[in-house]
């Protein structure tokens, strides 16, 4: 009987892992009924890591009301599977939820520390922290404040930092942090290996997207470096080269400071921790997918990262997708067997979005429809 396992990222902006593996199922089914299909949701460390999770492992969605980007009162959540927690940075500091307010530099990653605290409050002892969609460029102050780190003014003054506030802080005093971060393993799933600072940095980057114009960039670039001196001569720990540090605004080279963490590529945590290899056994086909792929994609994203496994295993891996970049070819270097595209037609955004679903279920009958001939060839 064939086996066959579908794990796509999300289609982002338009429809979510679970959506887009659903549609991909009931056309599999439709055509091979007898199959045996194993369906998972994935993502690379950014919005829908938790349901990611929860799609394969037995745990629970954590409701907590928490500080949002600008301060603010909000609802956030993490997952708690046993002991171990998975916290999505973007449920409390993420794009998503400043809409069209963007501005780097005023905004806090506070919230995601307490759901940090939150979560210990409930027994973890394993932290997944989910570094991605932020709206955030404080280096991670905000969540290691939340977690009892003291940032001083040249005053002597206690204040939380963020982006355009980096500069001000004179001293960093680790000693109220909350033990239990110590005692704790924490991973920081990464999906780029950005360093904190330069033209490849977390300023320079993603600052535009979060609204950051050029002179925005500069004073950012400024803070995370002043910010970077202090930890190395005050903590005596370096983070300008970290591979990875520049990730979500800095989180990633905060979390590796403040909450000592483990930098780790944000689809391998999640292929491990569900056991992706166990599903391949037995396995005759993999069906992949994301809204776009492009040479990034080859780096350390959803979809190289599922080739890496099933290449080593010899199982053909197919990848539909939305738009297909130029350089998108540097995939089937990975082990991706074949690519295709959903839009039929030239279309804005606008229109790609209101068509997403049903694109994808054409595609996939399609190309279901077409392995089917292949066989009598």
């Amino acid at each position: 009987m064939q086996k066959i396992v579908i794990i796509p990222d999300s289609f982002k902006g338009t429809i979510s892992s679970r959506e887009a593996g659903k549609i991909i199922q009931e056309e599999a089914m439709a055509r091979w009924p007898k199959a045996e299909i194993i369906r998972a949701e994935v993502a690379d460390g950014g919005e829908g890591s938790v349901d990611a999770f929860l799609s394969v492992l037995p745990g629970e969605k954590i409701s907590v009301e928490a500080t949002g980007p600008y301060g603010e009162r909000i609802h956030a959540y993490y997952g708690l599977f046993g002991k171990t927690a998975v916290v999505e940075m973007a449920a409390a500091a993420g794009l998503p939820l400043v809409g069209r307010n963007l501005s780097a530099g005023k905004t806090t990653t506070f919230g995601v520390g307490e759901l940090i605290l939150d979560a210990l409050d409930h027994g973890a002892e394993e932290i997944v922290l989910c570094l991605g969609g932020s709206a955030t460029n404080d280096g991670g102050a905000g969540a290691a404040a939340a977690l009892g780190v003291r940032f001083l003014d040249a005053e002597g003054e206690c204040f939380v930092p963020v982006g355009d506030t980096l500069c001000r802080i004179a001293e960093i005093d680790m000693s109220g942090r909350d033990p239990r971060i110590t005692k704790a393993k924490i991973t920081a799933m990464c999906d780029v290996n950005n360093p904190l600072c330069g033209e490849n940095g977390a300023a320079a980057v993603y600052g535009p997207q979060k609204g950051a114009t050029e002179q925005d960039i500069c004073h950012l670039e400024k803070g995370m470096l002043h910010m970077a001196g202090l930890v190395h001569r005050m903590l005596g720990k370096e983070i300008l080269n970290l591979e990875g540090g520049g990730a979500a605004g800095g989180m990633g080279a905060g979390a590796a400071v403040f909450l000592e963490a483990d930098l780790k590529r944000g689809i391998e945590v999640i292929l491990d921790t569900i056991h992706f290899d166990q599903m391949l056994e037995n396995c005759s086909l993999v069906i992949t997918g994301e809204g776009k792929l492009d040479g990034q994609s080859a780096k350390g994203k959803v979809i190289s990262g599922i080739a890496g496994r099933t290449s080593r295993y010899g199982i053909p891996l197919l990848a539909i997708v939305g738009t297909i970049g130029d350089d998108a070819d540097e995939l089937y270097e990975t082990g991706v067997s074949a690519v295709f595209s959903i839009i039929r037609q030239p279309m804005t955004f606008e229109q790609i979005k209101q068509r997403t679903h049903s694109d994808l279920r054409k595609t996939a009958r399609t190309i279901f429809g077409f392995a089917e001939i292949a066989k009598t060839m």
